[in-house]
């Protein structure tokens, strides 16, 4: 790899923002975002699929996640891949910088096959899978608690209550800065969403159908369209092709696995 140019050297130390992440922080974030109480579901997954389709499936979209990964990680940096200076802190933003736009699952797989005891080993599982589901749900909410306070705070930039930080010691955990726009919508938001969660009869069903429509755009397509603008990748070229192919065929899988959920949505709506 070559030195980036004076220029740009001068320009990356303005722009440079302090991480505090490191290798370990960067896999536990992977784990929670990949790993989640789905899998717990991929046994029946490959008993419906069968012995030769069922691990053929696993490992395609494996791959197809695999390719999305490194496509994103050429967009971290904008306008250059490797030398920036701009440096991109959330997905949202790096597409703004880089283009500015199975039939009968149960919904409790521990119990749903008439798993009951040992009970202590249902309550250890379920114990487990709260533990992961309450960091993935910090994880994916952060770009939307950081627009929302972004919008209130850009409204009401005076405000004592929105602006102001307090220090607060608990005991036998380290000091922490509280606000309390953040506490109080937040606490409001998760609330809202179990709420919703807890009283919607086929919730289930319209996750299958929410995570259907957006496969696509933030795995498939802004991937590779931000990639094809970080490295200037010419129409035509075999690169360009074998990616274009790529989107195709995601785009085509993701629609059948949509007309899949919509069935089981209304299927489940008309029991």
């Amino acid at each position: 790899m070559g030195e980036a140019p004076l220029l740009l050297q001068k320009e990356e130390e303005s722009f440079v923002t302090m991480k505090t992440g490191n290798v370990w922080t960067a896999v536990a974030h992977i784990i929670t975002g990949v790993i989640g109480s789905g899998m717990l579901s991929l046994e029946w997954c490959v008993a419906q699929l069968g012995w030769m389709a069922g691990p053929f499936a696993i490992v395609f979209f494996a791959a197809i996640t695999l390719t999305s990964a490194f496509l994103l990680c050429d967009c971290y940096r904008t306008p250059d891949p490797e030398h920036g200076p701009g440096q991109n802190r959330s997905y949202s933003e790096a597409v703004a910088m880089s283009l500015a736009f199975g039939d009968a699952t149960p919904g409790n797989l521990l119990m749903g096959f008439g798993f009951y005891e040992p009970y202590w080993l249902i309550d250890f599982a379920n114990a487990c899978i709260l533990i992961h589901l309450v960091r993935g749900y910090q994880l994916y909410s952060q770009p939307l608690f950081a627009n929302a306070e972004r919008c209130i705070s850009d409204k009401y930039p005076y405000n004592g209550f929105i602006k102001n930080e307090f220090s607060l010691k608990l005991p036998l955990i380290p000091a922490f800065q509280l606000n309390l726009l953040w506490l109080c919508f937040r606490t409001a938001y998760v609330v809202f969403t179990t709420v919703i969660g807890m009283t919607f009869p086929y919730f289930n069903e319209v996750i299958g159908v929410m995570g259907g429509i957006i496969f696509w755009p933030l795995t498939i397509y802004f991937p590779v369209e931000m990639y094809f603008k970080q490295r200037n990748v010419e129409a035509w070229t075999k690169k360009w092709v074998m990616l274009r192919i790529f989107t195709i065929v995601c785009f085509l899988v993701t629609m059948f696995a949509l007309v899949g959920s919509i069935e089981g949505l209304i299927s489940a709506k008309m029991r």
